[in-house]
């Protein structure tokens, strides 16, 4: 039986039921989910950033340069809200920390307060850049971070140079300033040719004054040193005084250590004790007089009483009866009378002998008493007045070390004085010999200031005086002096066009991996025939490659009508992606008879393999080492390279190698798997009890 006929055996029977039906349904519609999917969800991504909720904070508080206001960051925010490339939403600082960290917005754009200040500040003594401040997190999306970048290098290039021109502007202005004040300049010059002639006789005045200056300066060194040697008398004098003044200070502020804290604690005491003193000397004072009068009477009695005494003992003990009881007594009596006469006159005597003295006793007392009195008065505040008398010393003391040091600063400043009068003395000579070699000068200066003017006049006409259309026109050139002149050849309109190339194959894949699932890669009856093994090889291969045409045809028709894939090529397109198919059910059901159950792993890890080195995404390059080496070996890489060029346009060379490269996997795909057909006509153990079945 031939190898066609075999073929369409196999996939009659998908029409024999229901279940085989749909099995067949869906091994068409596998593809095109996969591709169609894919690539509709990935098709214009860009083209819908209006709908990424991005938070837009301006706290810009703006600026003034050359009496014009500056509002960069309101500029900006209006730029941005016409373009519509993001849904923004305009919050605060801290909302759009919050919405960034909790997802409700994918990122933020902040103008800082001191944006336009910044800017401004180009004008100033110290420029400062201004920095647009971004917050991207990219726990939230990383492919947002990675646009964003993109985009807001674009905002910041426009807000530079929109800068760049405010600044160049005023520049450009300041040339057309400096162009009229070097006029001016000119004219200022022409007027200093005259006023220097005034000068110069001006010069000739001054070396006549400076003459009768360097006499009075002579005249000023001799009086200062007069006063100079005066002073050194005062600064000495002075000294002296200020050391009797510390000397008097610190005995006084020594001694008040000691008896102030007394006076303090002891103030109503020494009161008491001071009137107790007046009071005991106005009684003194009292009972002098009745002592100077008493004194004589008192010796009279007291010799009265001696006498009566003695008598009285003579006779009562002297008779015989000094057994009397009473003689010892009256002995005692009359000795002790005695006595009493003799002290009484002894007073009477001392009193008689000192009566002057008594009164200047008496005058004394007085004295005593008034002093003391007023001590009584004075003693609540007694220590409060020895404080101020020691604060006054200590003035004192203050005043004459201040007066001692001005001595000093006046001597010393006199001396310095009179160093620099002989300076003056000495400077007067040499400027009036200046001002002689200065007069003689201006009539030089005279012939300068005209080469001057006539310089200024040269320079002015050479200076740019800048119209507003000139200046515009300039300022545009130099804010943005380069431009980029972009040239895309073949073009990808969009994003899915762009990735089509990478996704079409992946699902063509997955569609001969299932189909190999539902469809025997070897016919068992073929094999239980005995038929040759390219026939069977060639009669499990074509049901697939119908299948492919098929699942390509379904899949290319609602990529270009539903989801709008425009291609360059599009019959290449599609033929190319037969070969495709055919390529790819070649090598799947090679893998499938030669391993088995274990060939559908095979087929899975090669499909990784394929999609991690074929480039679809990035560059081949920018991958590791690894999958740059096995890149050249594998069918996918071609069929991306090649689909590129039919789908965007371009040079056919890749096409015409993809399709030598898949047909020759094709053709080695078969001849290895008529290989394993042939293996497997022989019956072994393995075959009978296989160690895996999927």
């Amino acid at each position: 039986m031939r190898s066609p006929r075999l073929a369409a055996l196999e996939l009659r029977r998908f029409g024999r039921g229901r279940l085989p039906r749909a099995a067949l349904v869906a091994l068409l519609v596998l593809p095109l989910l996969y591709g169609a999917l894919y690539l509709w969800s990935f098709w214009d991504p860009y083209g819908r950033l209006d709908r990424i909720p991005v938070a837009l904070v301006n706290d810009d508080k703006g600026a003034s340069a050359d009496g014009q206001k500056i509002t960069a960051g309101a500029d900006i925010v209006d730029g941005l809200r016409d373009s519509r490339t993001f849904d923004w939403h305009r919050v605060s600082a801290a909302e759009a920390r919050r919405g960034v960290e909790n997802g409700t917005y994918y990122l933020s754009l902040t103008m800082p307060a001191d944006f336009s200040s910044r800017i401004a500040s180009s004008a100033g003594d110290s420029p400062e850049t201004g920095a647009l401040q971004v917050r991207t997190n990219d726990a939230n999306n990383y492919i947002v971070g990675q646009i964003s970048r993109t985009v807001f290098n674009e905002v910041r290039s426009a807000a530079s140079a929109k800068a760049s021109r405010s600044f160049l502007d005023r520049i450009f202005i300041s040339f057309a300033d400096i162009h009229g004040q070097t006029v001016k300049a000119a004219e200022g010059a022409d007027t200093l040719t005259g006023g220097i002639g005034k000068a110069e006789k001006g010069s000739k005045d001054l070396a006549d004054g400076l003459k009768d200056a360097q006499s009075g300066s002579g005249k000023l060194v001799k009086g200062i040193k007069k006063l100079d040697t005066g002073s050194g008398t005062l600064k000495d004098g002075s000294r002296q005084v200020a050391d009797g003044t510390r000397t008097l200070a610190d005995q006084v502020d020594g001694v008040y250590g000691k008896v102030g804290p007394y006076l303090a604690d002891n103030e109503k005491t020494i009161g008491d004790t001071a009137r107790l003193v007046a009071d005991s000397a106005r009684t003194v004072r009292g009972n002098l007089d009745v002592l100077v009068k008493a004194a004589p009477v008192a010796a009279k009695s007291a010799h009265t009483a001696a006498a009566t005494l003695d008598e009285v003992y003579r006779a009562r003990c002297s008779a015989g009866l000094l057994d009397d009881p009473v003689c010892p007594d009256l002995k005692k009596a009359r000795d002790a009378a005695d006595d009493v006469a003799a002290v009484a006159d002894d007073l009477d005597t001392l009193i008689a002998d000192q009566h002057g003295d008594l009164k200047t006793l008496d005058a004394d007392l007085g004295v005593l008493q008034k002093q003391a009195e007023a001590l009584a008065d004075r003693a609540p505040h007694l220590s409060e007045d020895v404080a101020d008398a020691v604060k006054k010393i200590d003035k004192l003391n203050d005043g004459a070390a201040r007066v001692a040091a001005g001595a000093a600063r006046l001597h010393s400043g006199l001396g310095t004085a009179l160093t620099g009068a002989t300076g003056l003395d000495s400077g007067l000579g040499k400027l009036r010999t200046g001002a002689d070699d200065l007069s003689g000068g201006m009539y030089k200066l005279v012939d300068g200031s005209g080469r001057l003017a006539g310089g200024l006049h040269d320079g002015a006409a050479q200076i740019p005086d800048y119209g507003k259309q000139d200046r515009d026109r300039r300022t545009g050139v130099m804010a943005d002096p380069v431009q980029l002149a972009s040239r895309d050849l073949h073009k990808a309109p969009n994003y899915g066009t762009g990735f089509a190339p990478y996704f079409i194959p992946l699902s063509l894949w997955v569609g001969a991996m299932v189909a190999y699932m539902l469809i025997q890669p070897l016919n068992r009856r073929a094999l239980a025939a005995g038929s040759a093994a390219w026939r069977i090889a060639l009669a499990g291969w074509l049901p697939v490659v119908a299948i492919g045409v098929l699942q390509t045809a379904a899949l290319m028709a609602v990529l270009h009508w539903a989801i709008g894939l425009e291609m360059v090529h599009a019959a290449g397109t599609v033929g190319f992606l037969f070969l495709v198919a055919a390529c790819f059910a070649a090598i799947v059901q090679w893998l499938n008879a030669r391993f088995g159950a274990a060939g559908r792993i095979l087929v899975l890890a090669l499909l990784m393999l394929q999609l991690t080195s074929a480039g679809g995404t990035y560059p081949v390059q920018t991958s590791p080492g690894f999958f740059n080496a096995i890149h050249p070996f594998l069918p996918m890489s071609y069929i991306v390279e090649a689909l590129r060029r039919l789908i965007t346009g371009g040079g056919q060379g890749p096409v015409w190698q993809a399709c030598a490269v898949l047909t020759a996997f094709t053709a080695g795909a078969l001849a290895l798997t008529a290989l394993s057909a042939r293996r497997r006509q022989v019956w072994t153990l393995d075959r009978l009890h296989p160690e895996l079945t999927l």
